[in-house]
């Protein structure tokens, strides 16, 4: 057996604390136990996620690497909060490019990576109705960050999610480049009959 597997690695959550887990939610740690894994004792965090009603397994050594992180300060819920009221960055016109970017801004997992997903979204969906997989992925990072931003500020999900719908309504979607000009285009031709 080598020394990596023998050594194990200090919890960095504790029983009862809540985290993050991208793509999945908010999710407390409900305890940490030792189980054995192809004949090697490993350290788990059991962590349970209010969202789906799950409890999943997490190897502490691997918690790192999948993303797993405690909730953000309020500061730093309070400045996720202010990137969704701002004005959206222009974004491509093709939903597929636009699915890949979001989503893998979502997997980073941070707050204010959360908050830009939800943002652009929300944005493009006042422009042209989402795709189905878009709307799911806009529906999950809405979920994330009404979860997470709800904890960091000691508010109720339902508060939360009425000041993030608030802050979205309050600025102007921008445009992808590519459809103002289609947008110019149709209009000169319905000028033109």
């Amino acid at each position: 057996m080598s020394a990596s597997q023998t050594k194990k690695k200090p919890a960095a959550f504790k029983a009862g604390q809540e985290i993050v887990y991208p793509l999945q939610g908010v999710g407390t740690i409900q305890k940490i136990e030792e189980r054995e894994f192809q004949g090697n004792p490993m350290m788990y965090y059991v962590i349970y996620l209010e969202v789906s009603d799950m409890t999943v397994m997490v190897p502490i050594d691997r918690a790192e690497e999948l993303g797993i992180r405690a909730i953000v300060s309020a500061k730093d819920a309070e400045h996720a909060m202010q990137l969704v009221g701002e004005a959206s960055d222009p974004i491509p016109a093709d939903w597929k490019m636009r699915y890949q970017m979001n989503l893998d801004l979502l997997k980073e997992g941070s707050v204010s990576d959360i908050a830009r997903v939800v943002r652009s979204l929300y944005h493009r969906s006042k422009i042209k109705e989402l795709p189905i997989l878009e709307r799911k992925l806009f529906d999950s990072a809405l979920t994330l960050l009404v979860a997470e931003t709800a904890s960091a500020l000691g508010k109720t999900k339902k508060e939360m999610e009425e000041a993030i719908f608030t802050r979205l309504e309050s600025e102007k979607p921008e445009l992808a480049e590519d459809e103002e000009d289609t947008m110019t285009d149709d209009l000169d031709e319905d000028l033109e009959v």
